[in-house]
C-alpha cells in the first residue's frame, strides 16, 4: 500500500475553489434549465386550455 501524500496549502486552496466554482455552475444551470422547463410546461398548459 503506497503512503498517502497530502495536498499543500496552495494545492488545497486551488482544489477547493476549483469545486465551489463547479457546484456554483452546476447550480445555476439547473436553476436556468428549471425555469425554462416551467416557462414551456406553463406556455403548454395555457395553449393546451
Amino acid at each position: 500500500m503506497r503512503k498517502v501524500s497530502w495536498p499543500n496549502r496552495k494545492e488545497l486552496i486551488t482544489y477547493t475553489i476549483v469545486v465551489l466554482v463547479t457546484v456554483l455552475f452546476v447550480a445555476v444551470f439547473t436553476g436556468v434549465v428549471d425555469v425554462i422547463i416551467t416557462a414551456v410546461l406553463n406556455l403548454l398548459s395555457q395553449l393546451g386550455g
